[in-house]
């Protein structure tokens, strides 16, 4: 069996499940459930906190997990990220009060507080800064407003909340992170990862295409082929109609609208869009 860690809670545990669901494994019913067995797969669901799996797939307690990237850095566990998964998207970065820091070197001699120690210390080592970092499990916005740090380092979305605190971010991104598929370091690798890993890799791959079909004269067939290329090469199969043909190719599903049109200026028909729930390539 093959043993997953799902992330129990957070905003990451229901984008995980679903795409294990969509990925064809049984996912728990209950948010009380701890582990589901799914003997017809192989594998076995340990729902635990995403804080902890990075952990617990480097200690090899469990097979592989899927977790954030700034948590799996964050833990110096011997975990590594087998592929992105195309959620859970942020950026950590560090932040003081206008006009007290600009660059990472201002950072020097400072307190920064954060709920990724393992993360920043590594960061502020790798620049040769020399700073305090202090831990802080929740609400590093209010750190220095109660005088418990200098900077905060932390995950920034819209900005809004650090605004509020009257504070501004500066300096590169530390990190850009998302949910990654996760494995230890140097272990074998077994059979039923791979499997899992084109699982996802279809997920993922269904959720950026939709499948293109469209009829086009056969004269244009080579312009219409350029404007949709498919992942290796489009279909093209004759109509009862010989002077014309149908064509089937995969295409982003960000500019399928764009795609459209320009088809239909080619001199394109019956332009059909359909959702892929499903592939492997």
């Amino acid at each position: 069996m093959l043993r997953i860690a799902v992330p129990n809670k957070g905003s990451l545990s229901e984008p995980a499940a679903a795409m294990l669901r969509e990925a064809g494994y049984r996912t728990r019913r209950d948010t009380k459930e701890l582990v589901v067995a799914d003997p017809d797969n192989g594998v076995e669901l340990f729902y635990l906190r995403p804080r902890d799996i990075a952990v617990y797939v480097g200690s090899g307690t469990v097979d592989c997990g899927v977790t954030g990237r700034d948590l799996l850095l964050d833990s110096g566990s011997a975990a590594v990220e087998v592929m992105e998964l195309g959620f859970g998207a942020s950026t950590f970065r560090y932040a003081a009060r206008s006009g007290t820091a600009t660059t990472l070197a201002d950072v020097a001699g400072h307190r920064v507080a954060t709920s990724y120690p393992g993360l920043v210390e590594k960061h502020l080592a790798d620049h040769g800064v020399s700073a305090q970092v202090v831990r802080l499990d929740g609400a590093v916005e209010t750190a220095i407003t109660l005088g418990v740090a200098d900077v905060i380092a932390d995950v920034v979305e819209t900005g809004a909340t650090l605004r509020s605190q009257g504070l501004e971010v500066f300096g590169d991104p530390i990190l850009r992170s998302e949910a990654v598929l996760v494995r230890r370091e140097g272990s074998e690798e077994k059979a039923g990862i791979e499997v899992l890993r084109r699982r996802i890799l279809g997920v993922v791959t269904a959720r950026h295409y939709v499948m293109l079909d469209y009829d086009v004269p056969a004269a244009l067939v080579d312009g219409a082929c350029a404007i949709t290329p498919g992942l290796e090469s489009p279909t093209v199969s004759p109509l009862q109609n010989r002077d014309w043909c149908a064509v089937r190719a995969m295409v982003p599903r960000a500019t399928t609208n764009a795609v459209m049109d320009e088809l239909y200026e080619l001199g394109a028909r019956a332009i059909l869009v359909t959702d892929i729930t499903a592939c492997r390539l």
